[in-house]
């Protein structure tokens, strides 16, 4: 194959023994990198580039081969992501029922509906937090949230609502990001600005029901420059990760602001309990796991790869599905396109109009046909959200199987959402009214939880 014998020319020049290993590895992964803008793949060696098919801007990629990272998703597939690929493609393991049952027996608690139904369908070494559980050693939960608007959608509220049922399940302390200096390196905002957003999101994951004695909320742009224990942490990532190994992990550019470079490295720190030293007491063995949508991951393997390096314990992971936008699972929702989604401020009459109007229909075009041949509940929008928000099993069963036998209609099954959702975002709006700055101000200010470390 090219990279290898070029790799093999290479070595035999007549270098000092260090000055060519050096010279050689970047070689080799420039070469790597060429391999994979040329053909598509990952190089594997021996191996040759799988079938291709050419797409308009004369790059490749495979036919079927999804589209994830951290800030894009794309399918052709109306049913949404294929997970199954995601999983081989990322080297995640798949939730299955054995760990279903294990959390279940852990922590004596029914499985949350998340789990039950696969929303939450792959981990990183969920196991090892299993049995560090069971042998009473402690670990922590860190989730975060980019924000991108004032307003967060429903689709957001998943990894809050599953971390707050992991929170009291497992009796554990929590720490929140707030990537607002992510959103101003990304986004046509001012820091200022991002600051804003990052308090009033905090407002609506305060609205969950989230306890301040055992959570913390913090922003970058607030915390980075208080917490010594988080800097150096960051800093020690950097050191840890060339810009070959961050081009290729997240896709960056020589045109990219190196803000965006150095970005992965302050995403990676709150793994680490020392970044948090007035919650751990200094301690820097706290296991740490991680509940979010899998097109987090990359920023999570590459912390991973430099953890033991580091002298610290690898992060687990528990991977979500992506939440369909209202036109259809081909895309994840936009916090900028305003019909995308139903949105936490949105009154009773704009959810109805939304899902009526935009929600993406798995039901046939006439009415006689649909009651012939059924309705599709793989692509249809509302019984997707009805799988994320409708708590009753039994009831979820029953609505997919009228539907799909064509017995239910497609305006009937969306009528069943917007009352779901409609008295769930009013009673998460009524919560919201009751968080002042003040509230917000304890879940942000640098404190002791209420555990002992």
């Amino acid at each position: 194959m090219l990279v290898e014998s070029s790799f093999n020319m290479f070595c035999l020049h007549g270098l000092r023994v260090g000055d060519e290993i050096d010279a050689a590895v970047r070689m080799l992964l420039s070469l790597k990198l060429s391999y994979k803008t040329t053909t598509g793949q990952d190089y594997q060696a021996g191996l040759p580039p799988k079938d291709q098919a050419l797409i308009n801007n004369g790059t490749t990629k495979e036919e079927d081969e999804d589209l994830v990272d951290p800030w894009n998703v794309q399918t052709s597939n109306a049913k949404g992501v294929d997970y199954d690929k995601l999983i081989v493609r990322f080297g995640s393991t798949k939730i299955d029922t054995d760990l279903i049952n294990r959390i279940e027996r852990a922590t004596g608690q029914k499985p949350h509906r998340f789990l039950r139904r696969g929303i939450f369908f792959s981990h990183r070494d969920m196991d090892q937090i299993l049995h560090a559980y069971e042998n009473k050693k402690p670990f922590y939960l860190y989730t975060g949230r980019g924000p991108s608007s004032q307003a967060m959608h429903v689709g957001h509220l998943i990894p809050f609502l599953f971390t707050k049922w992991l929170q009291e399940a497992f009796d554990v302390p929590l720490v929140i990001q707030l990537t607002d200096d992510e959103k101003y390196l990304w986004k046509d905002m001012t820091t200022e600005k991002a600051y804003e957003y990052a308090k009033e999101n905090a407002r609506d994951i305060i609205a969950c029901g989230f306890d301040v004695n055992k959570t913390f909320i913090f922003s970058d742009l607030d915390y980075l420059g208080s917490s010594t224990g988080f800097y150096k942490n960051i800093i020690k990532v950097q050191k840890h990760v060339t810009f070959n190994q961050v081009k290729g992990i997240f896709g960056f550019t020589d045109s990219d602001c190196i803000g965006k470079i150095s970005f992965p490295a302050i995403q990676a720190a709150p793994s680490f309990s020392s970044s948090f030293p007035q919650i751990f007491n200094g301690k820097e063995n706290i296991q740490c796991l991680i509940p979010c949508a899998i097109d987090q991951d990359p920023y999570f393997r590459m912390t991973r790869d430099v953890a033991p390096r580091i002298g610290y314990p690898k992060p687990a992971l528990l991977h979500s599905v992506f939440f369909p936008a209202l036109q259809g699972a081909q895309t994840k929702m936009s916090a900028s396109d305003v019909n995308s989604s139903v949105f936490l401020n949105d009154t009773p009459k704009q959810i109805k109009t939304k899902i009526n109007k935009h929600a993406f229909s798995g039901g046939r075009d006439t009415i006689e046909e649909h009651r012939k041949y059924g309705g599709n509940c793989d692509v249809d929008v509302s019984f997707m959200y009805l799988t994320f928000f409708l708590e009753d099993d039994d009831k979820l069963e029953q609505l997919k199987q009228a539907y799909t036998s064509g017995e239910l209609l497609t305006g009937e099954l969306k009528k069943v959402l917007i009352e779901t959702l409609q008295p769930l975002i009013a009673a998460h709006q009524e919560r919201r009214k009751q968080i002042t700055d003040e509230v917000v101000k304890q879940f942000m200010t640098p404190r002791k939880l209420a555990f002992e470390f």
